[in-house]
């Protein structure tokens, strides 16, 4: 059995889910996920866990089990808190603003970038060179995350462009005469 789904899912207070033939929703306050499951996965609630197993011994179901655990658990970790990417713009005259769903970048080039954020996505700018992505669900804050960060990837001779918070970039040295 895969090691990642023979540990339970603890359900925080305030976490609803619901089980049907092969969907499990996970509602809270924050918002509500559904996925579809694996037809080799059963998943089980007792009281405030949830079990994940594989319905027969194929390698398949045994591996869709440990993967399907992995997202319910991210669900559930997403309702109940949420989740956050933050980037940085280094860049003379780089700036992040923005209004409403649009997210506004200036990036150095001859036009200004409007990116609408999706459904169920947020931004923040607490300075003009950062940008937080919050949402419930992980996949698409990183996604959106992913998006914005390819307007203008961090080059390695200065580093100027969108990076992680977290990203450290490999900085070359210019070439000499």
């Amino acid at each position: 059995m895969s090691r990642v789904a023979s540990n339970p899912i603890e359900l925080p207070s305030g976490v609803e889910v619901s089980l049907t033939a092969q969907k499990v929703s996970v509602k809270s306050s924050k918002g509500s996920l559904t996925l579809d499951i694996h037809s080799g996965v059963e998943v089980k609630q007792d009281d405030n866990k949830l079990l994940f197993s594989a319905r027969d011994g194929a390698k398949t179901s045994r591996a869709m089990s440990g993967t399907t655990r992995a997202l319910v658990n991210n669900m559930v970790k997403g309702v109940s808190k949420g989740f956050e990417k933050k980037l940085e713009l280094r860049g003379v005259g780089y700036r992040a603003s923005v209004s409403g769903k649009v997210l506004n970048l200036t990036l150095g080039y001859s036009h200004q970038i409007n990116y609408t954020l999706p459904e169920g996505t947020t931004a923040e700018t607490p300075s003009q060179t950062e940008v937080v992505i919050k949402g419930i669900d992980k996949q698409q804050v990183g996604q959106v995350a992913a998006e914005v960060r390819a307007f203008r990837p961090p080059e390695p001779y200065k580093g100027k462009g969108v990076r992680y918070s977290n990203e450290r970039v490999h900085r070359k040295e210019a070439k000499k005469k």
